[in-house]
């Protein structure tokens, strides 16, 4: 007996496995099971994937369905991990709790330098393992090294064409090849949920604000990420939008939208706050925005990609220069967005749909970014790194790096290795705050 076991967190990752299901992606099984496991801060109180409108449409891919939360309660899955020693205790555990017996199992997870699907694939030893990404970060490096007992189980990584043409980055040290969840098939699952969601209002053609909820990643502060959603609205308005919809993250607090509610009646705009949690491209299909606007959702890219609506991007350039550390993983989607889509400011650039750069240059800017944001688990891309920054480092593509990253990496851009010291030096540093003293004194006056 074969038994394919497929890991998912969300409805857009469940989507993806139905897609790639439907397209033939994955061998017949004799079983399949979906294991659905709820990250949210606080499960309790958030509705888990299989709670969603519009699961039962996707779950008949599927034999049954059992739950990761209730597997290893009263842990949470994003913090909690199996001891080594008891790896064969919690295999046999699963094995009976799901009734896999002696079957040879395959997984198919998101995310799998992380828990809760690095904790599946450490338990389940010799499950051969099929990635798949529900959004940008598949672009950018692995985010963290893997246990090779781990990575080379690793036989590819299935990955939606949101930026056609650009490779992912993840899990190349180990030679996995990246194979394309094709696009149709997609959309056509997406298509079987374009009725969920009862209470959705009937709005044509409004500006769609994409929330995120950047302060529960501790991206931005609440102040901060309230701002950025006022400054959605007032773009919006500013590129002639008087039907607003605004779709906030599922876990965001309400207050939230009573800040952007108080704006836009300030500013005479029709808003509409949604309250039924679906899928953006539920929203794209019912509604066709007239413009879709966001910071950097992969919802922006499927909006452009995948159904020819017009996007644009607010708050790259602050997240650019705020994410700390430099190899925060949430540093590709960040950079990918900022520099394919229209700043909602450039009022001709979204009208005129520009996108900001092509794909090849793309293609070279997002290598270079992977490579300055894990050098030990990348190290083969220095020299094109170092060329790159040689011939393209220019007042655009600063603001993709940090002289401090260069400088400590030795790479063009940063310090010269012979003043390397500098940064280092006590001395040099106290002079250095004594002249930005005097040069704030003086522009006070």
């Amino acid at each position: 007996m074969t038994t394919q076991i497929f890991m998912a967190s969300t409805l857009y990752g469940t989507a993806t496995l139905a897609a790639a299901l439907d397209a033939g992606c994955f061998e017949p099984s004799d079983r399949r099971i979906l294991l659905v496991s709820n990250n949210a801060m606080t499960p309790e109180t958030t509705p888990a994937v299989d709670e969603m409108p519009g699961f039962e449409r996707l779950r008949t891919r599927f034999d049954e369905v059992v739950s990761w939360n209730e597997a290893i309660f009263p842990f949470h899955p994003g913090a909690w991990a199996p001891r080594p020693d008891d790896l064969p205790l919690w295999e046999r555990y699963l094995r009976l709790a799901w009734k896999l017996g002696d079957d040879d199992v395959a997984l198919a997870v998101e995310s799998i330098q992380v828990n809760p699907a690095l904790g599946v694939a450490q338990i389940l030893t010799d499950a051969p393992v099929t990635v798949y990404a529900d959004g940008l970060m598949s672009y950018g490096p692995t985010r963290n090294k893997i246990d090779p007992l781990v990575g080379t189980r690793v036989e590819r990584l299935l990955h939606l064409d949101l930026v056609p043409g650009l490779r992912p980055l993840l899990l190349t040290e180990f030679g996995v090849e990246a194979e394309v969840v094709p696009t149709e098939a997609f959309t056509k699952v997406l298509a079987e949920l374009v009725d969920t969601g009862a209470g959705l209002p009937r709005i044509e053609e409004p500006a769609l604000l994409l929330g995120q909820y950047l302060s529960a990643l501790k991206i931005l502060s609440a102040e901060q990420e309230e701002d950025l959603h006022v400054r959605m609205l007032k773009g919006a308005v500013g590129l002639g939008h008087t039907r607003v919809v605004f779709k906030p993250h599922p876990t965001a607090p309400a207050r939230f939208t009573r800040t952007l509610e108080e704006e836009a009646e300030k500013l005479g705009v029709d808003l509409t706050v949604l309250d039924t949690p679906v899928l953006a491209e539920v929203l794209y299909q019912r509604m066709r925005p007239a413009l879709v606007v966001g910071c950097f959702s992969t919802a922006l890219l499927t909006a452009s990609a995948l159904y020819g609506l017009p996007v644009a991007r607010v708050g790259t350039d602050t997240l650019l220069d705020r994410l700390t550390p430099f190899e925060n993983s949430n540093r590709m989607p960040v950079t990918i967005v900022d520099a394919l889509l229209p700043d909602l400011a450039d009022r001709a650039a979204v009208t005129e749909r520009r996108p900001g750069t092509d794909t090849d240059a793309l293609a070279e800017l997002v290598r270079a970014v992977g490579f300055t944001m894990q050098p030990r688990i990348l190290p083969q891309l220095r020299p094109e790194t170092e060329r790159y920054l040689s011939a393209r480092l220019d007042e655009r593509t600063w603001r993709y790096f940090k002289k401090k990253r260069l400088t400590s990496l030795g790479l063009p851009g940063g310090v010269p290795a012979q003043l390397g010291f500098l940064p280092r030096n006590a001395t040099v540093r106290r002079v250095a705050r004594t002249a930005r003293s005097l040069q704030r004194r003086m522009v006070r006056r």
